[in-house]
């Protein structure tokens, strides 16, 4: 064990850059090179285990926020669950308000490129290992290699969804000859290549590593399905959708664990649970504590959770209730989905068989069988004890936008604070040539301060609005990016 903690600190070292203006320079610090790390199938372990690491912590002496944080703040800022807290700052403001601007430091993408390049790194480096290690089989090879380009593809889905077009680095950058500068792929070319990876890794992903831990916080072959279901939903590519969630769902490795008591502590604060496919599991201490918990926290919950989301029962709500609503927030709209405790560690739910049923269920919807999405949404209601409203609507199943109106309903109450929200609300607002642009037209009401809400809208209209900026810094640093074309005007 000490000497696989060794390694993944040599490791991050390794890829670890010291101080420049490049957004992707991570050069090897003096004294340290590639030839000294790459032996063992121990030091691919290990550099495997920096990817994972890095998903929740920037590295030693790298003064940023985490990744997790970024892709709590990418998912949620712009949507409508989450409020402003005592200790919001203006750049968040700013963003609530549809008011980015490429000075925004919430728009550094920076995080995701180290772990990106951490992944390229094991990808590039860990075949020459076993012409120095002969223990080091191929199908250890294959599966450390599927794991790095699943954790990479993840990375590039949230850079996709988030920017629009995005830099497509695909090589290792360990030392100075490595820097490049890199112009914008398009959305359309990064989603492609991400269901290249996907498919790769899924030929190389293990099933199980034997222990149920590890199955949950490590990429298996489900993980790959998951993310590669996700993706093409967002593609709008849905028998491809209903195939990927139908290996996760026929293997049966997956359930709801009932609604009682212990259903929040067992999926979320334990975690490892029978409903999850993929979580975040590192002793790493909670980087939410700061963000929703503590007095001068950044984030609470929205009002609008209990006007709409988690609606109480009007005639006995003391005994009729959603599981969902008192684990995920309390009666001061103070979110403690992620724990309460300080210090405490993360079980981020990444992937549960909940997100794999509603996204089987949107797919069907948008191919005409809206009965079977509605199953699957009433089976979870179910498990959940959500509450009906009254009077219960009735739903057309031959109706699409109000079996999908359903569907993002309850993705709010399923995944609220899990970094989904904003993605879940632009995938249905731009289906079909942004059919649906109501959607985040409607939002604003809830969410932009009224004197901005008419300039908010006027944006919003424009589709180039619905991604970020490319952070200023970034752009000087790399003379073939060019800034997202609704920041140019």
């Amino acid at each position: 064990m000490k000497k696989i903690i060794y390694s993944i600190t040599l490791f991050t070292i390794l890829v670890l850059g010291t101080s420049c203006n490049k957004w992707l320079d991570l050069e090897p610090r003096d004294g340290i090179t590639k030839q000294e790390f790459w032996k063992t199938k121990e030091d691919v372990l290990a550099a495997v285990s920096g990817c994972y690491a890095s998903l929740l912590a920037s590295p030693p002496n790298v003064s940023d926020r985490s990744l997790l944080e970024y892709m709590f703040v990418f998912g949620e800022l712009r949507a409508d669950m989450v409020s402003p807290g005592p200790s919001m700052v203006n750049e968040e403001f700013n963003i609530i308000n549809v008011n980015t601007t490429p000075d925004n430091s919430f728009t550094k993408w920076a995080a995701f490129y180290r772990t990106i390049n951490y992944c390229n790194t094991v990808i590039q480096e860990a075949p020459a290992v076993k012409s120095t290690d002969p223990t080091f089989t191929d199908a250890a090879l294959n599966a450390y290699v599927a794991e790095a380009l699943t954790l990479r593809s993840l990375m590039y889905f949230y850079l996709a969804r988030t920017f629009g077009a995005v830099p497509l680095k695909l090589t290792a950058t360990t030392k100075d000859t490595d820097l490049l500068d890199l112009a914008k792929s398009t959305q359309a070319e990064v989603l492609n290549q991400i269901v290249i990876d996907l498919k790769k890794a899924e030929q190389g992903a293990v099933t199980s590593y034997g222990n149920t831990r590890t199955d949950k916080g490590r990429v298996t072959k489900f993980t790959v399905n998951a993310i590669l279901a996700d993706v093409y939903l967002w593609m709008e590519k849905y028998p491809e959708c209903l195939a990927e969630c139908e290996k996760i769902i026929s293997s049966q490795r997956f359930a709801y664990v009932g609604a009682n008591s212990n259903w929040f502590n067992t999926v979320f604060f334990r975690g490892s649970s029978v409903e999850t496919i993929f979580e975040f599991d590192q002793t790493i201490e909670n980087p939410f504590y700061n963000l929703l918990v503590r007095a001068q926290r950044r984030y609470i919950g929205s009002p609008f959770l209990v006007s709409d989301v988690f609606v109480p029962d009007d005639i006995d709500p003391d005994n009729i209730y959603d599981i969902r609503a008192a684990s995920f927030y309390n009666a001061a709209f103070t979110i403690q989905k992620f724990g309460t405790e300080n210090p405490s560690f993360v079980k981020w739910q990444a992937y549960r068989i909940s997100d794999i049923q509603l996204i089987k269920a949107e797919a069907l919807a948008l191919t005409g069988d809206g009965a079977g999405a509605l199953v699957i949404v009433d089976d979870l209601r179910t498990r959940r004890n959500a509450v009906d409203p009254n009077p219960k609507p009735i739903i057309d199943p031959a109706d699409k936008e109000a079996v999908c109106d359903y569907i993002l309903a309850e993705r709010a109450r399923e995944f609220a604070f899990e970094g989904k929200r904003w993605f879940d609300l632009l995938r249905h607002a731009k289906r079909n040539n942004y059919s649906r642009i109501d959607i985040l037209l409607d939002m604003v009401s809830r969410t932009v301060q009224p004197t901005l809400q008419q300039s908010a809208i006027t944006k919003f209209r424009d589709p180039n609005s619905h991604y970020l900026p490319i952070f200023q810094d970034d752009l000087f640093a790399d003379p073939k990016l060019v800034q997202n074309p609704f920041y140019t005007k």
